[in-house]
């Protein structure tokens, strides 16, 4: 897969109208760069706002750095085209400004590269600014110092830096978190089978390796497991991979694994529902296979579709799938975080979330190379064959699945989450009613991504350009071009604009879902009722629907009903846990029950998810044209 580098100035326009993605590219308008002061005189600093994404850019973790378009800008008018070239006109001049801003502004200089390139017939800028190396950060401007004259990218905005956000750039700069010392944890409380487990793994891989014939301790010390200054104590990695359940529950009880089986395809579809959940704590070596054995207890059987023909095959997903992406949360996870790894497992899906972002950006996620969080957990999962290595257990788990005809396995991280989670959607198993019913599209020409595309709208509703990437594993410009063939053709029919299109059913696939239902004597899921705004004012709150209102308790609606307009931010939170406790609700069904601007409740809605708080009902794709939001109960609440 290309380096966002590698992409002309012409393919990374295109990105920007078409892609929901746009952390690694930066349009930037002249209007915009060279403003006035605040005097209303020119600034002594010019591109002050481009400087700012260099730093970002140059900041970021595993972000790989990223380009800017200068002379590009953002047209707010256009319903089709969300930029437009505007072009710059003495790019020589401009080159050279730039250049000495890098070298003068910042604490060290920075070097980017930068090209001119054509956009209908006009020339711009093609600045590319690679990634600082760990030791060069936290790059930041001379005259703010620090934090503050730092800057992070995070999703396509540059944000200035905390406090907080500074031990990103120093802490364990050379050492790893997984080293740290832990307190009364001592290597009398290493489980023996987990050792033994340990030195069966790794003969399996090289029967003459050197630390198989080392005694207890030393092998904890070859492995980096104790600590230097008292080999008898265990730093972190030693109580992961070999501590005692006894000693984890004491130590570090929230580093446990959560199975939660959940019956339906969303979370707390039905709250009368039973929900099975196994929380799991002890030597990581032998959690995984007591993960791998109960997730597998659970699968079912499904069916391939071969190259060119329907063709039903049994088969099921493949161990080494399911075995990669756990042990991928148990290796990448951030052990800083006080809170579980879940796999959960749906009807449709199965979810695996643990913290900590992607050091590595989900467009260059299968690309070779490897981003380690925990140096010493990582090394021992790879000799023992447990993990791939160099990088490429992602690009094996996509291999595997297309080898065996299955959808591509989708990924979310999450900087402002700090989590990662990634996504087998097992309603994409294929039986033979399914391949039936793709038969009928026999003359539309399709490839394979495109018929699992289809299957995904009509199981999901609607697609996106970033879902359907990540399942075909194609590039922005390949899923965009393949998008609209299908909807040239009628079975797909595009809303939004720009980074905000997506794609629901169109006539032939609507005409295809209806017959379909019909035949099972089944309905459509019906969709989630959304008041309208009036017309005359698109921001205006819409009134209470009725049949919205009435489902809810009288001490709930009587909340409702004398909720002021100024009210505590606290009040707010829990009166929206409270609703979307009771059943999902759209941002939509909310500002109405609210009386709040839509726009408003944005922000709010996104801190609680971030929080934990509240889940989407469609995980699959956030971008769902009928996203609503579910309270996000613990295990323990569930079973309450």
């Amino acid at each position: 897969m290309k380096k966002i580098f590698d992409y002309t100035a012409q393919e990374l326009f295109r990105m920007l109208n078409d892609s929901s993605e746009s952390n690694q590219i930066e349009a930037k308008g002249m209007d915009a760069v060279l403003r006035p002061g605040k005097d209303g005189k020119p600034d002594k600093f010019k591109y002050r706002t481009l400087m700012e994404t260099v730093c970002s850019f140059s900041n970021e973790p595993g972000l790989g750095g990223g380009v800017i378009l200068l002379g590009v800008g953002e047209n707010k008018d256009d319903f089709f085209q969300r930029y437009s070239v505007e072009g710059v006109k003495d790019t020589d001049q401009a080159q050279l400004d730039i250049a000495t801003q890098c070298k003068t502004m910042f604490n060290i200089p920075v070097y980017p590269q930068i090209r001119i390139e054509k956009l209908d017939g006009k020339n711009i800028l093609k600045i590319c600014v690679p990634e600082l190396a760990g030791q060069q950060k936290p790059l930041f401007f001379k005259q703010q110092g620090l934090p503050s004259g730092a800057l992070r990218r995070v999703g396509s905005s540059d944000q200035r830096c905390a406090e907080e956000d500074l031990r990103v750039f120093y802490a364990d700069a050379f050492n790893g978190y997984d080293k740290t010392p832990i307190p009364g944890a001592s290597v009398d409380d290493v489980d023996p089978e987990a050792l033994k487990r340990y030195r069966v793994l790794r003969a399996k891989v090289n029967p003459s390796a050197e630390e198989l014939l080392y005694g207890d301790q030393e092998l904890l010390e070859a492995l980096g497991c104790v600590c230097p200054e008292n080999k008898r104590q265990l730093n972190l990695a030693g109580v992961l991979l070999f501590g005692s359940y006894k000693l984890q529950r004491r130590m570090i009880p929230t580093a446990r694994i959560d199975y939660i089986r959940v019956p339906g395809n969303k979370w707390v579809e039905d709250p009368e529902a039973s929900f099975r959940s196994i929380d799991m704590l002890g030597s990581l070596l032998l959690t995984l296979y007591r993960l791998v054995d109960a997730v597998n207890a659970d699968l079912p059987k499904g069916f391939l579709l071969r190259e060119g023909e329907l063709q039903a095959d049994s088969t099921g997903l493949p161990d080494r799938v399911l075995r990669e992406a756990i042990v991928n949360a148990m290796m990448h996870r951030s052990y800083r975080e006080d809170r579980p790894t879940q796999v959960i497992r749906y009807d449709n899906r199965i979810e695996i979330t643990n913290a900590g972002f992607s050091l590595k950006e989900p467009e260059a996620l299968g690309s070779p190379g490897s981003n380690i969080r925990n140096p010493v957990l990582a090394p021992v999962f790879h000799d023992t064959n447990l993990a791939e290595t160099k990088g490429t257990g992602i690009k094996r788990m996509r291999e595997l699945m297309a080898s065996a005809h299955l959808a591509q396995p989708t990924f979310e991280s999450s900087r402002e989450r700090n989590e990662f989670t990634i996504r087998l959607l097992l309603h994409h198993f294929l039986g033979p009613e399914d391949l039936a019913w793709l038969a009928q599209f026999d003359g539309e020409g399709l490839n394979d991504a495109q018929k699992t595309a289809l299957i995904f709208v009509r199981e999901v509703g609607a697609i996106d350009n970033l879902t359907y990437r990540q399942m075909n594993d194609a590039d922005t410009l390949k899923a965009s071009k393949e998008l609209r063939a299908m909807r040239d053709t009628g079975l797909l029919r595009d809303h939004g604009k720009g980074s905000a299109t997506y794609y629901i059913p169109g006539d032939k696939l609507q005409s295809a879902m209806q017959e379909r239902y019909h035949g099972n004597r089944e309905t459509p899921q019906a969709p989630v009722q959304t008041p309208q705004a009036s017309a005359q004012t698109p921001h205006a709150v819409a009134e209470i629907p009725p049949a919205v209102a009435t489902d809810f308790s009288q001490e709930l609606q009587g909340d409702l009903l004398s909720l002021g307009k100024h009210c505590r931010r606290e009040k707010l939170n829990a009166l929206i846990l409270r609703l979307c406790a009771q059943r999902p609700l759209t941002r939509q069904n909310l500002a109405a029950l609210l009386q709040r601007d839509e726009s408003n409740l944005k922000k709010l809605l996104k801190t609680l998810v971030e929080s934990h708080q509240l889940r989407y009902l469609h995980p699959e794709m956030v971008k769902h044209p009928k996203q609503a939001y579910i309270t996000n109960q613990s295990s323990e609440e569930r079973h309450e």
